[in-house]
């Protein structure tokens, strides 16, 4: 099932983003330490919460939604962060999964469209929202 496949795309692009930005949130340094350490925190809760709704939209689609490191590593196209970046290298590398995750979420949301899959499309519709807000947040952060 084409919409199936894509989710899983944006569940694994999700996770990963949620790590990152958990990992990022963790080990942040600097005079903005307080402002990111803040802003990261809002993006991986928006992330966790995310996670649970697409893998929700899988399993009512009748299929087992991907759950393992192997699973995500073989899906996503996010790569790992790099806890020694600066401050500002953390939020560039952000800023650049902000553009890999709505590719995601736009080709998951033209195959649910194809579709006519109305649940789905709301769902992706509101995640690239929130993606958009955050693009708009890390890029003004700079």
């Amino acid at each position: 099932m084409p919409t199936v496949e894509s989710l899983k795309k944006v569940l694994a692009d999700n996770y990963a983003l949620y790590l990152k930005t958990q990992n990022y949130h963790w080990n942040v340094e600097g005079s903005d330490f307080k402002v990111l350490h803040t802003l990261f925190e809002e993006q991986y809760i928006d992330l966790a919460a995310a996670i649970d709704k697409v893998a929700e939209l899988i399993r009512g689609l009748g299929e087992k939604a991907p759950g393992t490191w192997k699973d995500y590593e073989a899906l996503t196209s996010i790569s790992d962060g790099d806890v020694n970046a600066s401050s500002n290298g953390m939020l560039k590398d952000l800023l650049q999964d902000q553009d890999i995750i709505q590719g995601s979420l736009q080709e998951a949301l033209s195959v649910a469209q194809e579709a006519n899959d109305e649940v789905v499309i709301g769902v992706l519709v509101e995640r690239l929202t929130a993606h958009r807000k955050n693009k708009w947040m890390l890029k003004s952060s700079i």
